[in-house]
């Protein structure tokens, strides 16, 4: 049932985001690092850095944002894809992989109405300690000058909430504020899902006994690593477009960008090609295990489960 789903999905996508979002969190910030300005080498180095100057829960900065926002995303996500899935076939026979990559557009288009402004949040909270890192190094190295404040002794950070940083953006830019990047991420999120769907549901299927019966819970969770990883990887290079052109704060003497094109074109020419592929191994980590526990999670079906005692109760 479409409730079932939803609540799969929801589930699903709380336990993934719980267990990788330190990961997340180190690949923004080594998305954001531009040439001569680099505060991180690699990401234990990062996730290092960020426990030492913030804490523990420095890595989980911005985390309430994803969690709270990852179950309806989630949720769009899995159950749209269902949902294109059973109106493209016909009379219940298997899909053709066209029919699959189509379904996965599908999806991957329905999502982005909760992804983006989810990522937009999170990514200005996730970045606020690789930009304040960078102002004490470069205080530290005499590179910025002095002030009468500075002098009176180290500032102590002020952080920003999610919800200040959404009431801002709707007073100055309105709702469009929320959704800036939305092309960025459509340009990520649908080859990811026309990539991902039809591979899982592949490779999800060569563990199945019998078509009518579901595959066992290891086959989905590594179908789901294997084509969530693959996935991430072959769409990087929009994840870094989306990610730079989704963050408000710039550090010093890191470029600006006026849309994707700029942005590609500034990319290209200052840091080179394999400045697209920067924190693609986070981003495998992260959507491996992710998407590998919402399967697993999808497929047992845990909100049968419970919706199937409900009744029990009562009764």
């Amino acid at each position: 049932s479409l409730p079932a789903k939803l609540i799969n999905g929801g589930i699903a996508g709380l336990i993934g985001v719980t267990c990788v979002f330190p990961i997340d969190l180190a690949k923004t910030r080594l998305q954001n690092q531009q040439n001569g300005q680099r505060i991180y080498t690699s990401l234990s180095d990062c996730l290092i850095k960020t426990i030492r100057s913030e804490g523990y829960f420095g890595m989980y900065r911005g985390a309430a944002v994803n969690l709270t926002l990852v179950t309806p995303e989630k949720a769009i996500k899995l159950a749209a894809n269902d949902f294109f899935r059973h109106h493209l076939s016909k009379d219940g026979k298997k899909l053709t992989l066209l029919r699959e990559m189509l379904a996965g557009c599908g999806a991957g288009t329905c999502q982005v109405i909760v992804t983006t402004p989810m990522e937009m949040l999170k990514i200005q909270l996730q970045d606020a300690g690789r930009l304040a890192a960078q102002k004490k190094l470069m205080a530290a190295q005499n590179q910025i000058p002095s002030s009468p404040a500075a002098a009176a002794g180290p500032a102590v950070e002020k952080r920003t909430t999610a919800t200040q940083i959404t009431r801002e953006l709707l007073r100055s830019k309105g709702i469009a504020g929320l959704y800036k990047g939305l092309g960025a991420t459509l340009l990520r999120d649908v080859p990811f899902s026309i990539v991902y769907f039809p591979l899982f549901a592949n490779l999800n299927k060569l563990g199945q006994k019998d078509p009518n019966v579901k595959a066992p819970f290891y086959v989905s969770f590594l179908s789901g690593c294997v084509a969530g990883s693959t996935a991430a990887v072959a769409v990087n290079p929009c994840d870094v477009i989306k990610t730079r052109l989704q963050s408000l704060q710039r550090g010093v003497n890191e470029d600006t960008y006026s849309g994707i094109l700029d942005c590609t074109k500034k990319i290209w020419q200052k840091e080179g090609p394999t400045a697209f592929f920067k924190g693609a191994y986070c981003r495998a980590l992260v959507i491996a295990p992710l998407f590998g526990i919402a399967q697993v999670v999808y497929f047992v079906g845990i909100a049968e489960f419970l919706l199937d005692l409900l009744p029990k109760r009562q009764a």
